[in-house]
């Protein structure tokens, strides 16, 4: 236990924070700027974290920059993990530390499979058509449905009660509150649309329906003023983007 608690003392542990959640922002900036581009019909990328992390790999060293980001949110799941081991946590604190880890981990082997060239896009689809072919799938895609859709309300009452700032230490400004709401506030909006998807494809029995953020956003677009309503959670996603570099260097580790 001494020495779990010593790595979490050390410099090397804060400085290993820091890139995961510089890395964390990156993605979301990358998810917002394809989410940009859709909105505007200038776009055939995928507008999901895979997306974006295919975008980081064409940018000069993209290579490089993909391990490192894989490296940073895998040092964020460790993060995670000690908080749930020795942090003196709530119930509902380590229910988020869960949360968070899992969706660090599903970013950082993302980041490992697109920087070996590995492509998962068609996975999520096919596996709910899978699903969709027994009884119990759909009822199981139902409730993922009603999780996300959860995680989505928990995000938006994390941006209408600024809970967000119990992640950071020291004085919080002003601009760091409202670009942690406007973040949280898209991000939220994101995973309930995502998650009625899910939802709406297991009772319509549309497997192409159930799918992630990609899905939600290009939905989002075919709405009336669609353009105009993504480009608002585009800027949201950014919002967030910006956001964790703030928190990176202010994280209550």
């Amino acid at each position: 236990m001494r020495s779990a608690q010593e790595v979490r003392q050390s410099t090397w542990y804060g400085v290993a924070v820091t890139v995961g959640l510089v890395a964390y922002g990156v993605v979301h900036l990358l998810i917002a700027w394809i989410a940009l581009q859709l909105a505007w019909g200038q776009s055939s990328q995928e507008a999901s974290e895979q997306g974006a992390l295919q975008e980081l790999a064409t940018k000069p060293l993209g290579g490089v920059l993909l391990w490192i980001v894989a490296i940073g949110l895998f040092a964020l799941v460790g993060w995670r993990v000690l908080d749930l081991a020795y942090g003196d946590l709530d119930t509902e604190k380590r229910v988020s530390s869960v949360g968070r880890a899992l969706v660090y981990l599903f970013l950082g082997v993302t980041a490992v499979k697109v920087a070996v060239g590995a492509s998962s896009s068609n996975q999520q689809r096919s596996l709910s058509a899978r699903l969709m072919e027994h009884g119990f799938g759909r009822v199981l895609i139902v409730v993922i449905g009603l999780v996300v859709i959860g995680i989505g309300i928990r995000q938006l009452y994390k941006a209408y009660t600024k809970k967000f700032t119990e992640d950071l230490v020291g004085g919080v400004s002003d601009p760091t509150v409202l670009l942690g709401r406007i973040g949280y506030a898209a991000k939220g909006v994101a995973f309930v649309v995502v998650g009625v998807l899910f939802g709406w494809a297991a009772i319509s029995y549309e497997p192409d329906k159930a799918g992630g953020l990609d899905i939600a956003l290009r939905t989002i677009k075919d709405q009336p003023f669609g353009s105009i309503l993504l480009t608002v959670l585009a800027l949201g996603i950014a919002a967030f983007g910006a956001y964790c570099f703030v928190w990176s260097r202010n994280a209550r580790v």
